[in-house]
């Protein structure tokens, strides 16, 4: 896990944010190997990291750059990007068996995880985790010894590592729970990483402190948005790189984990607060069409004033990535090794291609039922979701779109009038944070909270996500299709309510299980999780509910490779029987 001698490989992929870095290129040979950055050999295969090669490497304001690039570039990995994906999505009830599906994913899909499973592997979370220590432990000394390095550039440089490496811990304590920490950077031969697994709870906490500390030396943006002749251009740093907002974005969300709903609304509204003075700013400069404000949030819209189609906020969104909305994405562009294979692989690259995912049965069953439990037939958010694969397979089309356009008054049956483009490349971005999640947290937040709690601002909040997908803008308030007085009556409606919006608004982006299982820590049972959950099986129902009814079991067991190099952990109780179990008892 985190050995001394484990190897950091090359990546498959390489992102925009490491690409940011370009001008840095010609940094020492000796960097680029320590990084593992692209062309480059095993570094810790060749050279042990001793004090005489670090020394001739961490001597300017260039290489803590580089390194923090390096980050990115851990980050942009397309087995970090599968793993996002796999962890937050796989075991929802979004998905089931699409085609030509690898054992691993199947054995998941049918809730058949296996401490065996290559998905249990988390080596690359912390090869991310170990380069943002390295950049914590160096650029201090770096800054001391080189004048054109100020005090502000590095906490900057600081706060990015330390919002990656609190983005990995995250990942991993929302899959697995209980996770080795540390925050010690690993660069001697005789440091020791056999440690035992930290509560999530710990974890949680430790991040929350770690992320205050920095939150306000993030840099605000690194480039001014435009507005030219009737176009906005909203630079690819602001989001591809971490910001000020994307630190704000990530405390919310692990306050909302916490439970601490004070503090959740607070990080919510200063991103809330400075998206519109952003578009203030935007409206200053020129006319704005597509971006309004939905009950004070403002979204790009489905559909702008003067055009017959929608399917623009799905285009800004997910098709052409880096739009207002987007606090902070992974961002592809084909060219230079950079793609993200994941999308390709399990959603499909074409038309009417199948992915290793198919959207779960129940989900167009009622759609094509007129039940519309999930979605209405006018939300817009399912036509961009889907594509017909065949004359009955319905396979992913978020993100496998470049762009779409379409009329929902032209429906027929599940089918509607327009066009689409398929990327040729997979070269879809792959959002972490957008606008529409700190509203649905910040309404979260507002419903949990018994206290100071708002159920009717919650709803405003979800209402302003719905509407926007809805394609029902500001000037048609008759037209809402959520009742406020059909859900503010008690928090259990307002949180089935909140967990619908979230399924509608992010579906397919690696978010609905980790929803699934905050709720269940949060009832401390797995009876709502399960609940759902089932709703996509067929067949051994009995069987897999016997297994959720265990709250050991929503977490993903430690790889069987892990208990043997590290025996200091112990395998999750749900797991631990026959051959794969805790193999140090």
């Amino acid at each position: 896990m985190m050995k001394r001698n484990m190897k950091i490989s090359n990546g498959q992929s390489t992102c925009r944010q490491s690409r940011a870095f370009a001008h840095l290129r010609n940094v020492a040979v000796v960097a680029a190997m320590a990084f593992g950055l692209s062309g480059c050999n095993d570094f810790l295969e060749i050279l042990p990291m001793n004090d005489v090669v670090l020394e001739n490497y961490w001597t300017e304001k260039a290489d803590v750059e580089s390194a923090v690039g390096s980050c990115y570039e851990a980050l942009c990995d397309n087995d970090v990007i599968t793993r996002m994906g796999i962890w937050g999505e796989s075991r929802s009830d979004n998905v089931v068996v699409g085609g030509g599906v690898p054992n691993y994913l199947n054995e998941i899909l049918k809730e058949n995880v296996q401490p065996s499973n290559e998905m249990c592997n988390w080596s690359k979370f912390y090869q991310i985790i170990n380069r943002c220590n390295v950049v914590c432990h160096y650029a201090p000394k770096v800054q001391a010894i080189d004048p054109n390095y100020s005090e502000a550039e590095m906490k900057a440089n600081i706060a990015e590592a330390r919002t990656i490496r609190a983005l990995a811990y995250f990942y991993l304590i929302r899959t697995f729970r209980d996770v080795p920490y540390t925050t010690e950077p690993s660069i001697d031969d005789n440091q020791n990483y056999i440690i035992p697994a930290t509560s999530f709870e710990k974890v949680l906490d430790t991040l929350i402190v770690d992320l205050e500390q920095v939150k306000d030396d993030a840099v605000r943006r690194y480039s001014l948005d435009r507005v030219e002749s009737g176009r906005i251009t909203f630079p690819t740093d602001n989001s591809s790189r971490v910001t000020r907002w994307a630190v704000y974005a990530l405390l919310a969300d692990l306050y909302l984990w916490k439970g601490d709903w004070t503090n959740a609304v607070k990080y919510c509204d200063l991103v809330l607060d400075y998206k519109r003075e952003q578009l203030k700013e935007l409206q200053q400069q020129g006319q704005v069409t597509k971006i309004e404000l939905f009950n004070n949030v403002p979204l790009i819209v489905e559909k702008p004033s003067g055009s017959s189609d929608c399917g623009t906020a799905y285009t800004d969104l997910f098709g052409n990535g880096n739009s207002f909305e987007s606090l902070f994405e992974l961002y592809f562009n084909g060219k230079d090794g950079s793609k993200n294979n994941y999308v390709s692989s399990f959603y499909g690259n074409g038309e009417t291609t199948l992915g290793y995912y198919s959207i779960a049965k129940f989900i167009v069953d009622e759609m094509k039922g007129g039940k519309n439990e999930v979605f209405t037939n006018k939300d817009c958010r399912f036509y961009e979701a889907y594509k017909l694969s065949g004359t009955s397979t319905y396979a992913v089309g978020k993100y496998a779109r470049s762009n779409i356009s379409f009329n929902t008054d032209n429906l027929s049956s599940m089918t509607i009038s327009g066009s689409s483009r398929p990327k040729s490349t997979p070269n879809a971005n792959w959002i972490i944070y957008r606008l529409s999640d700190v509203a649905m947290i910040k309404a979260e937040a507002l419903i949990e909270d018994t206290i100071n709690g708002d159920l009717e601002q919650a709803f405003l909040l979800i209402n302003a996500v719905n509407r926007r997908g809805i394609n029902v803008p500001p000037s048609k308030l008759s037209k809402d299709t959520l009742a406020m007085a059909t859900y503010t009556t008690s928090k259990l409606q307002m949180e089935d309510l909140l967990l619908a919006e979230r399924q509608r608004e992010f579906l397919f982006e690696g978010k609905r299980w980790y929803d699934l299982v905050r709720f269940a820590r949060r009832d401390g049972n797995t009876s709502r999780l399960s609940g759902y959950v089932l709703q996509k099986y067929k067949q051994e129902q009995n069987v897999i509910k016997v297994k959720m009814a265990d709250p050991n079991y929503i977490y993903f067991p430690y790889a069987k490779n892990e208990l043997k190099v590290n025996p200091l952990l112990h395998q999750n109780p749900a797991f631990n029987k026959g051959e794969d179990s805790d193999l140090t008892k």
